[in-house]
């Protein structure tokens, strides 16, 4: 006889189960949360947690039940992928930002004393900043520089890939985009 389930899945709403059908059926949509989906609507259709697993493409009804808890507390953020180990992530989207907005401030030569900013260059100057960030590596510069569309050119710069400065025959600067940038760096 199996083990009755601790925590059952709360009632959806129409809303909730919308979301969770066409999250199940997307083609589009990542592997892990469509499985999460399936799952769920197995359990609220009825189906134990072991057969909501297998529905789901998975071999355990514990991983069902751990996530049905979870989705009792947070609802659809649930099917959300969570940091899955390793060392905790250090520099979310704020650290990020103040870093992008170090790296578009012009430098100053003498207070940073440099022209153009490279790696060593902007930690110094993020470590320093009072509001800056007192132990930044130049790895996770390069990561956010990169997350952001820049890359480092031969002439000592950083420039915004796909992205151009083109002089005309009439002696006028525009800036030139590529639309494809994005899909040729892959």
């Amino acid at each position: 006889m199996p083990h009755p389930q601790k925590t059952p899945l709360r009632a959806l709403t129409a809303t909730e189960r919308t979301e969770l059908e066409r999250l199940a059926r997307a083609g589009s949509e990542r592997a892990d949360r469509a499985a999460r989906a399936k799952a769920l609507l197995a359990v609220a259709d009825g189906a134990r947690f072991t057969d909501a697993a297998r529905v789901a493409g998975r071999c355990a009804g514990d991983a069902v039940a751990h996530l049905v808890a979870r989705f009792n507390r947070q609802g659809l953020a649930a099917l959300e992928t969570r940091h899955g180990g390793g060392p905790a992530v250090v520099y979310g989207p704020s650290e990020r930002e103040r870093i992008l907005q170090e790296f578009r401030r012009e430098p100053d030569r003498e207070q940073d004393a440099t022209g153009t900013w490279s790696l060593t260059t902007l930690q110094r100057a993020l470590r320093r900043a009072p509001d800056g960030l007192p132990s930044v590596s130049t790895y996770t510069i390069l990561s956010t520089l990169w997350a952001a569309g820049y890359s480092w050119q031969q002439s000592r710069t950083w420039c915004h890939t796909g992205s151009a400065l083109r002089k005309r025959k009439d002696g006028s600067v525009v800036r030139t985009t590529d639309p494809e940038a994005t899909p040729k760096k892959r």
